[in-house]
């Protein structure tokens, strides 16, 4: 399991290569990309600032979170830092397992969770001027489907 945080582009084809895939049944990659515009307001530059040492450890922790849940593989995370442009690759998650539902499911946590729980802070920089990006209640919501129920024994 591995996690980093980086101010350079990442190679997803040498990403997806460093997960052993010979090894995996399946692997299921995700790649997010800075938008153009949210909300209606157009963006002209992300800003995303990170607390170096918490950041990394937060990310290691929810693939370990991950691991502990499925049978996994391979499972790595690079989410960058500093000034995005429109387009450009912000996050990369890539995981592997021996079946394709255990690797679906897991990157589909990993990603959740790192909208929730991950310490990045936004800044959206448009013609309109600059803005912190808010919490969205609805990463909440699709990351809470992953708590056990209440009442449960877990």
């Amino acid at each position: 399991m591995k996690a980093g945080v980086q101010e350079q582009a990442f190679d997803s084809a040498a990403l997806h290569r460093s997960l052993r895939v010979a090894d995996c049944g399946a692997v299921v990659e995700f790649t997010g990309y800075v938008r153009a515009g949210a909300g209606g307001a157009a963006v002209t530059t992300l800003e995303l600032e990170h607390y170096p040492g918490m950041t990394e450890r937060s990310l290691q922790l929810i693939l370990e979170d991950a691991a502990a849940r499925w049978p996994l593989l391979a499972a790595t995370v690079v989410h960058r830092v500093g000034r995005l442009a429109p387009g450009e690759p912000i996050v990369w998650v890539g995981v592997g397992a021996a079946h394709r539902g255990e690797a679906f499911a897991a990157c589909d946590f990993i990603m959740d969770f790192l909208k929730t729980r991950a310490p990045f802070w936004k800044k959206e920089h448009g013609p309109a001027g600059s803005s912190w990006v808010e919490a969205r209640t609805s990463d909440d919501e699709r990351a809470a489907r992953w708590q056990p129920p209440k009442g449960s024994c877990e």
